[in-house]
């Protein structure tokens, strides 16, 4: 039995990856800014194999918070899935919400470095953090638009690549994964792909991740995905 954490586990891709954990017999600590019907009825039946902790990513006492409601048991696979899409107009160029902009970098930046801090002391060797990216972060994404929801993926990429050299030596494993274009709020129904097939390719890459790969970016499948 793994012991799992995961953000943005109310909803999308997060919920799946939870679900998909608890039905393999895990122990998942969901951590979220505020629960939903679905996580709460997921909790329910899990038999105590899940349990929900409040926890806003974008705030650090918020994070440290709810890290120390979870325990003291080692870490097996941490996801960083928390995200939002930011502002989308096609009048970015003239015009910015810079406060959609602090949302979203304080969300997908330096949220998954807050909740990585607070996780620190019962990550180990063997330990994963699986950050949930995308391919609007790669230099070879052909459109424009989305600048701060790109901007902020790249940022986080070269981040979790930097933190992957550094923490080699103790044998935690950092993973980049594009989930694919998924049914999700975000993706909307239009999408390539399900939550539950996303989820199910997320979670054998990650159980797949070697140190010698660790701050590779991949896909959900498996692919290497370009940067």
């Amino acid at each position: 039995m793994a012991t799992v954490a995961i953000t943005g586990a109310a909803r999308g891709i997060g919920l799946e990856i939870a679900r998909q954990h608890v039905e393999a017999g895990d122990r998942v600590l969901a951590l979220v800014r505020k629960s939903t019907d679905k996580l709460d009825e997921l909790a329910a039946a899990s038999g105590g194999k899940l349990t929900v902790h409040t926890m806003d990513v974008a705030d650090d006492a918020s994070v440290k918070a709810g890290a120390a409601t979870t325990g003291s048991d080692p870490i097996d696979v941490l996801y960083n899935v928390a995200g939002v899409t930011g502002p989308a107009s096609d009048k970015e160029l003239e015009t910015a919400d810079w406060k959609a902009w602090d949302e979203a970098f304080g969300i997908m930046v330096q949220g998954p470095l807050r909740v990585m801090q607070a996780f620190m002391p019962r990550l180990g060797a063997g330990s994963k953090v699986i950050n949930i990216t995308s391919q609007l972060a790669a230099s070879t994404w052909p459109y424009g638009g989305f600048y701060a929801y790109a901007a902020a993926k790249a940022a986080l990429n070269r981040m979790m690549r930097s933190i992957a050299i550094d923490v080699k030596d103790r044998g935690i494993v950092i993973g980049l994964v594009h989930p694919g274009w998924v049914q999700t709020d975000m993706g909307g129904e239009g999408a390539d792909i399900t939550p539950a097939e996303s989820a199910a390719g997320i979670r054998k890459v990650a159980a797949d991740w070697t140190l010698e790969t660790s701050g590779d970016f991949l896909k959900w499948n498996g692919e290497p995905h370009a940067w």
